[in-house]
């Protein structure tokens, strides 16, 4: 009886976890910068989009559950020209997809796991992230190499126009991440 009774307590203890943390993205302090690069020669061009919302959960020493929403509609560049095509058909028609949404399953070890919804295309992603947690605070960070073509963006890709010259463009691009989460933010 006493053996059972042992074996029960252990599963019950083993069985139990603590209930995940849901962690609210602090829009203002977080940074989302992309990086878009030409095939031929140096040309990176570099702006910001904003997240418009997000959160997570932090439970057992690890995140997951998370959704993130980026407001496509504040894609900036210095160059306005630049801006306003980014903004267009060619490339991400936010009038027609406003928002674009990652959503976290899990993270393995550095790498975070989910799905990038992008013009109303889903793909599977995969990312390294550092995750750094003081008291009620999380800080997610790290840069996601995305392909524009999987979601619909084929604007002078040499991978589906010929003889582009200096004009094709890299179908990946860098997005980077510095985003801070709270337990206490109220959701927006």
């Amino acid at each position: 009886m006493k053996t059972l009774f042992f074996f029960l307590l252990l599963f019950s203890c083993l069985a139990f976890r603590p209930a995940p943390v849901v962690y609210r993205v602090d829009t203002a302090a977080s940074k989302l910068t992309w990086t878009g690069y030409a095939e031929v020669g140096s040309w990176a061009p570099s702006g910001t989009v904003q997240l418009r919302q997000g959160q997570l959960e932090y439970g057992g020493n690890t995140l997951r559950n998370g959704r993130f929403e980026i407001d496509m509609r504040t894609i900036a560049h210095p160059n306005p020209d630049l801006q306003n095509h980014l903004r267009g058909t060619d490339f991400f028609a936010v009038e027609q997809f406003p928002t674009a949404v990652f959503e976290l399953r899990e993270v393995v070890g550095t790498e975070a796991v989910g799905q990038l919804t992008v013009k109303g295309i889903t793909r599977p992603l995969r990312f390294p992230v550092r995750i750094t947690r003081a008291g009620g605070t999380l800080r997610v960070q790290g840069t996601a190499s995305v392909d524009r073509t999987q979601f619909g963006v084929q604007f002078n890709s040499s991978s589906f126009f010929q003889n582009l010259g200096d004009h094709a463009i890299r179908n990946d691009f860098q997005l980077a991440f510095d985003m801070v989460a709270a337990t206490g933010l109220a959701k927006q």
